[in-house]
């Protein structure tokens, strides 16, 4: 599925440059996606839009959010330190913060390995229309061993 993830924030900028879900269904089997994996994809991105449009609506500020077992069991230390980082750095507000546990909770099995996590925050800034910096784009993209220290 994270394949398919990835496969369309390269080649749709906006999740409204997407096609109907039928037309998108050809597209990704063309390229050559397994039909099991396109739907599971499709049914990932329309639980995304919901949360979007909550996100949208939502005025919630700062805040600190504490994590039940069943979440800490599903997202394991090392995603839920990610996403404290991205809060902390300014780049991951609370609301999208809760889409980001949303959509890796709906993944349904754990602990989330932290690559899958990182295509999930992508896929939320993908889905509101933003574009993150370019400093979590390298976080997001670059494996700390391949980052240059000066």
């Amino acid at each position: 599925m994270f394949d398919v993830l990835v496969y369309l924030y390269e080649n749709y900028w906006r999740p409204d440059a997407c096609p109907d879900h039928q037309q998108l269904q050809r597209k990704l089997s063309a390229v050559g996606f397994e039909a099991e994996e396109i739907q599971e994809a499709l049914r990932w991105l329309d639980g995304l839009a919901s949360s979007a449009g909550s996100c949208a609506a939502s005025s919630v500020g700062g805040s600190m959010r504490l994590y039940a077992e069943s979440e800490r069991e599903l997202l394991g230390d090392e995603s839920i330190g990610f996403i404290t980082f991205l809060e902390s750095a300014g780049v991951l507000p609370a609301p999208m913060r809760e889409m980001v546990i949303d959509r890796a909770t709906a993944i349904g099995s754990g602990p989330i390995e932290l690559e899958d996590l990182k295509i999930i925050v992508l896929m939320v800034f993908w889905s509101l229309g933003e574009e993150p910096d370019s400093l979590v784009l390298d976080e997001l993209f670059v494996a700390p061993e391949e980052r240059l220290i000066h």
